[in-house]
């Protein structure tokens, strides 16, 4: 069955809520120790009812190295959005050098019909010493 190429959904925003920085921790691998954790909101703001499916981020590096990680859920959840309703979280991305993140989330309408959405850009910025 081939695969059917998703609309991006007039309405559907993405909104980076806030980025913060910490260095290291109990669980941060010494060689990615530059922590950027990310506050997300999903808004629906177009007509339709969605059921956000999963995600894909592209990290661009400041050498030109490019990673594209891609998943089913959002933090482990398929939220649905009526109409007007908005879905928040927050996750991190762990790097050894400055870069940026920009990606999507895809899912269906209340069709079932493929639909995707854009995670702005944001740059992760090592701080200065």
């Amino acid at each position: 069955m081939p695969i059917s190429k998703s609309e991006r959904l007039d309405g559907l925003n993405v909104h980076l809520d806030e980025l913060r920085y910490q260095y290291g921790g109990p669980n941060v691998p010494p060689e990615s120790p530059h922590v950027f954790i990310y506050f997300l909101t999903i808004e629906n703001l177009s007509e339709r009812p969605v059921k956000l499916l999963g995600r894909k981020w592209i990290i661009h590096d400041d050498r030109g190295e490019t990673l594209v990680l891609e998943g089913d859920k959002i933090v482990g959840k398929e939220p649905a959005l009526l109409p007007g309703e908005r879905f928040s979280y927050n996750s991190f991305h762990l790097t050894n050098r400055n870069a940026s993140a920009r990606g999507s989330f895809h899912g269906v309408d209340q069709d079932h019909s493929p639909i995707h959405c854009l995670i702005p850009e944001f740059e992760l910025r090592i701080p200065e010493n």
